[in-house]
């Protein structure tokens, strides 16, 4: 047990955005869960951090495993008895990258890969996670979207996101800021505040290299939003502190 000092999980931190937002909370004195695919990946992103004077602890928790969701949510609640930061970071891109311009001739396959990691895994890890989240004096909820998942922007004429239309990574994350208002609007009167954040257009696997932010600026909405006070924003889709249309 920890008493006052704040506990955070990060799925997919063991590389790319999810490792900098581990970094950074880590940095600001919360104890990190590093959650990784496997163990191994896990131990290696944590003893990372650990070089660096940070609280962190490695759980295996694939998101799409039902058993891994209820280990990690079982190794929480026995080391710590609580959990104050859910960062839904875990996420998978679609076939193509963010340039595929085909609608219509995507997969049912590759809809149901993109919506079970994206969507699927995030409500029930959530759901998993919601008891200890509500152990805490406040906690807090950040769901990874992106701003090409805005329909606004979308159906905008001239949008700089016009040229990004992968349909299955895009109705994804539609569907996610979909959940985000919902659990919001659900956890309305509680402690817990539920946001969208949009990382940016970041160098990372999905983002390609020809993207404009570096990893360390794309970690910070997240950590914004994990760390936002009892006036923070509820049910918001944000980017570095500037509301985004849904």
């Amino acid at each position: 047990m920890l008493g006052d000092k704040k506990v955070a999980l990060v799925t997919g931190a063991t590389r790319g955005i999810g490792f900098e937002t581990a970094r950074q909370l880590g940095q600001k004195g919360i104890a990190v869960v590093v959650g990784g695919r496997t163990q191994q990946e896990a131990k290696t992103a944590a003893d990372k951090l650990a070089a660096e004077n940070i609280e962190a602890y490695p759980v295996a928790v694939d998101v799409t495993k039902d058993a891994d969701r209820k280990a990690a949510a079982r190794f929480i609640s026995e080391k710590f008895g609580k959990l104050d930061i859910l960062v839904n970071n875990a996420g998978v891109g679609g076939i193509g990258g963010l340039l595929n311009p085909h609608t219509i001739e995507t997969t049912e396959e590759e809809l149901e890969s993109v919506f079970n990691t994206n969507l699927f895994s995030v409500v029930a890890i959530t759901r998993e996670f919601l008891p200890l989240l509500k152990k805490s004096a406040a906690g807090r909820i950040v769901n990874l979207g992106s701003i090409v998942g805005s329909l606004t922007l979308q159906a905008m004429p001239n949008s700089p996101i016009t040229p990004f239309k992968a349909f299955a990574y895009n109705a994804s994350k539609t569907a996610l800021n979909q959940f985000t208002v919902h659990l919001a609007a659900e956890l309305k009167g509680t402690t817990i505040k539920v946001n969208s954040a949009h990382p940016g257009w970041v160098k990372t696997e999905l983002g390609t290299q020809h993207a404009q932010m570096e990893i360390a600026d794309g970690a910070k909405t997240s950590v914004d939003l994990a760390l936002i006070g009892d006036d923070g924003p509820n049910g918001k889709f944000i980017h570095l502190g500037q509301e985004l249309p849904w």
